[in-house]
């Protein structure tokens, strides 16, 4: 039986970065998609199922639209997309009744809360998740008075929206909650800037919003006072990391880094998460049928073995991905959320992000 799954991938252009920081790479995403494959067809191959991944890198949304619509014409039913949200809505629109989407790229609320749609589930962790998972540490070091900086791009507004409502859900103080609007060239002038920008008479910690990475290198070790740096820079909540390793997560790095040749990012890892989950369920089901493997992505026999140190299940109001989220710095593995003592009815993965209370969303029975 061989299984047709769809990658697509369109990032726009952000414009240049202001300062040096290190690019993501440009098949972020993609190489996570082929390592699931080859770990689908693994397993695949003593029940004679065969997986071939379908892949387009475009360079426009008309373009994607169109790959889409080659791809359903082609019978594939199963997609993977890292596509901005707005995208994502009009490929949702592009498939409803007729195929099963994974969104591996947008991290966006509104996807979760009111955008939502019975056809698509989320890979990629939301900025709520993320955020929550930052505040609930900050809260458990006692690091409750922060000073927040936010860069002018919409993810960077998304994000600190998020932190926001993290702030106030997990009892943090924001004391000071500042735009970044310099254009300097912090390579030169950070030393000068960062301090007089950041005074204020107190904080614990200093939380940057800054997903493209405009300014937020430069913030530590520059802050008026000495204080950690935290968020999109210094210790961040992500999906994934190569420092990674427990849980036989190690295992997964080396053969990510023999098929790629560079270190698993967190959008490979959601794409990856996203295959491995339509395998896993075409494993159990021995079908393709697109229906009966959603069916089975909601239900209680469903659990990915994602190298997180549990297994995940995806919420039934919004076709979240429920799963531990990561603290890291550059070298290091902080901590991994939810925090012991936050607690839920349900499970405690579901202290991370909106709950089904705060969501309008309801996808499934």
């Amino acid at each position: 039986m061989d299984i047709r799954i769809g990658y697509l991938q369109w990032i726009p252009d952000q414009g240049p970065v202001l300062s040096n920081v290190i690019p993501e790479p440009e098949d972020a995403g993609l190489r996570g998609a082929e390592l699931a494959v080859e770990d689908n067809n693994t397993t695949g191959n003593f029940l004679d199922h065969r997986y071939l991944l379908e892949s387009r890198v475009v360079a426009s949304e008309a373009q994607a639209q169109e790959a889409v619509a080659w791809m359903m014409a082609e019978g594939i039913e199963l997609f993977v997309l890292r596509v901005p949200a707005s995208t994502l809505n009009l490929m949702a629109d592009q498939t409803a009744g007729k195929a099963l989407i994974v969104n591996a790229g947008a991290k966006d609320d509104a996807l979760r809360l009111r955008e939502c749609r019975p056809h698509v589930i989320h890979t990629q962790p939301s900025y709520a998740m993320l955020t929550d998972g930052l505040a609930q540490w900050l809260n458990l070091r006692r690091w409750k008075n922060v000073f927040m900086i936010t860069g002018p791009t919409d993810s960077d507004r998304a994000w600190a929206d998020a932190f926001r409502r993290s702030a106030t859900r997990f009892g943090l103080r924001i004391v000071a909650d500042k735009p970044w609007t310099f254009d300097a060239d912090l390579r030169r002038t950070a030393s000068q800037e960062l301090p007089l920008f950041t005074q204020a008479d107190d904080y614990d910690a200093v939380v940057v919003a800054d997903v493209r990475g405009d300014f937020g290198e430069y913030v530590p070790f520059n802050t008026w006072l000495p204080r950690p740096v935290v968020g999109t820079q210094g210790m961040s909540p992500v999906a994934w990391h190569r420092v990674i390793e427990s849980w036989g997560a190690a295992q997964l790095q080396s053969r990510f880094r023999e098929l790629a040749g560079r270190d698993m990012t967190g959008d490979d890892y959601a794409a990856w998460a996203g295959i491995r989950s339509l395998g896993t369920a075409i494993t159990q089901l021995n079908v393709t049928d697109v229906e009966q493997i959603r069916g089975f992505l909601f239900s209680d026999d469903f659990q990915l073995a994602a190298f997180k140190g549990r297994k995940l299940s995806y919420r039934s109001w919004n076709g979240q991905l429920r799963q531990p989220i990561p603290l890291v710095h550059p070298r290091g593995l902080v901590f991994t959320a939810p925090a012991e003592g936050f607690l839920h009815p349900e499970t405690d993965l579901d202290s991370l992000g909106f709950d089904e209370a705060e969501s309008d969303c309801r996808i499934h029975p």
